[in-house]
């Protein structure tokens, strides 16, 4: 996955909330022209009206995932089940440079992948009423499930975190979810057991520092990277509390004791077994030192495995594991993990062919095009148990991880909400890791920005 989908999330799932918009008043296009809908006929076939003779023009972004599943997947599902019917794949990697005069002029697709850093942000797109309400889509009959409609099928999150101004708005397609990444084959090797605990890390660290090769790095210049496993521990150790206050700008959230005992925690890894150089290398280039056995351990999303499907050594194995319990009285359970919906879809308002956008979108959330969309990308989606009976090794571990994890999955949302909050802790994070900031120093830096965004009027607040 490029870096752009991967400034973790900010790319994806809630970004549309962020105080400063991408797309801004342009989006409420103007001018004279743009499209005319066309619908067609509804059917038990048919059930959202797709114009099954005018095209469905779908733009797919051109990430860490391609356009090969909307080409050989989903777009072949369409044409096959709708005789007649077309759909017009565009690439792109720019999708706010690209999309936003067909905003601005009423002519924008009927469907949009809308990721990446040059994204379009939703929430400005609903507010200015650009985009459809998907609760039609919900209601509709699933494609290949007899009885089921379109939502029984999907994960509670897709629709949590694809809700604009109350209305169901985005498609967020990749289920995603973090733990700490490592070679099967060289556990299998070496003898090395996955810890469930934190002295088993640090002692599996110690071990792995003994034998000549570095336990742990993380993209040093991307510090997200290990703000995320530091944070899934305090929450971990805390409970769901931990989180809300943070999101909420609770005083004195980020100074809670979890919050200390996390980043004390991994301040330790930082000074005892940190390979050297971590601090100035990026994500494919700490991946790339993992593949060519410099380092045993890094802290990823799901998305790791078909990023490096060009890159993974013969026999690889690509295994994930949750974050450790710290204590033996976690509020969370060790199976718990940080997982988000991620990749959003959207059907323009303005769209040409709506009914047709719509559709294009049930077949995404069928079982079929959700099945083979995980075995082509080797990451799971949104629709309940659409999972390749083949798995690559990297997918078989997150499948089974999110399995363990059940219900006790979550998701934070400051730093979707707050940016400059986010960015406040990432910058602390590194200054953590390299030993120039005190666990103490760490909260109470990061109290301060919070503190500052909940006194400030003009930051837009959110609650949960």
């Amino acid at each position: 996955m490029n870096l752009d989908r991967r400034t973790f999330i900010r790319g994806s799932a809630l970004a549309g909330l962020l105080a400063v918009p991408v797309i801004g008043g342009c989006a409420t296009g103007g001018g004279g022209g743009g499209n005319t809908a066309v619908t067609g006929k509804v059917t038990p076939d048919n059930p959202l009206g797709m114009a099954v003779d005018t095209p469905v023009k779908v733009y797919i972004f051109d990430g860490g995932y391609g356009s090969e599943y909307a080409t050989s997947v989903h777009k072949p599902m369409l044409e096959g089940k709708h005789k007649g019917a077309k759909v017009d794949i565009q690439v792109t990697k720019e999708i706010n440079k690209v999309l936003q005069p067909q905003f601005a002029g009423g002519t924008p697709p009927d469907v949009v992948d809308n990721d990446g850093d040059n994204k379009m942000d939703e929430g400005s797109l609903s507010g200015d009423g650009q985009l459809t309400d998907l609760a039609r889509l919900l209601d509709a009959p699933a494609w290949d499930v007899p009885g089921k409609k379109v939502g029984d099928l999907l994960d509670p999150s897709a629709k949590e975190f694809g809700t604009y101004n109350g209305k169901f708005v985005e498609v967020l397609y990749t289920l995603n979810s973090y733990g700490i990444w490592y070679s099967q084959k060289l556990f299998r090797e070496r003898g090395w057991q996955v810890p469930k605990t934190w002295d088993e890390f640090v002692k599996l660290c110690q071990t792995i520092k003994g034998s000549g090769m570095a336990a742990y790095t993380y993209a040093g210049k991307y510090p997200q990277y290990q703000m995320e496993p530091m944070l899934t521990m305090a929450i971990k150790t805390g409970g769901l509390e931990v989180m809300k206050n943070i999101d909420n700008l609770e005083d004195g959230a980020w100074k809670a004791e979890p919050i200390k005992q996390a980043a004390a925690a991994w301040q330790e890894i930082g000074a005892k077994y940190l390979m050297e150089g971590t601090a100035g290398i990026s994500h494919t280039e700490s991946q790339t030192k993992q593949n060519n056995g410099q380092v045993a351990m890094l802290p990823c999303g799901s998305w790791i495995e078909n990023e490096q499907k060009k890159s993974i050594p013969p026999g690889f194995d690509y295994g994930v594991f949750p974050i450790p319990s710290l204590t033996g009285s976690d509020k969370l359970p060790q199976t718990a993990i940080h997982s988000i919906p991620i990749g959003g879809f959207l059907v323009p308002a303005k769209a040409k062919n709506p009914g047709g956008g719509l559709e294009y979108l049930r077949a995404m959330l069928s079982k079929e095009g959700a099945t083979r969309y995980s075995a082509m990308t080797a990451s799971m989606t949104v629709v309940k148990d659409a999972i390749p009976e083949k798995q690559s090794p990297g997918l078989a571990s997150t499948v089974q991880m999110h399995s363990a994890a059940g219900e006790n999955a979550f998701s934070w949302r400051f730093e979707y909400w707050y940016k400059q909050l986010f960015d406040a802790v990432k910058s602390a994070t590194n200054e953590l890791m390299a030993g120039r900031m005190t666990p103490d120093a760490f909260c109470d830096q990061v109290q301060q920005k919070a503190d500052q965004l909940k006194k400030d009027p003009s930051v837009k607040k959110y609650h949960r």
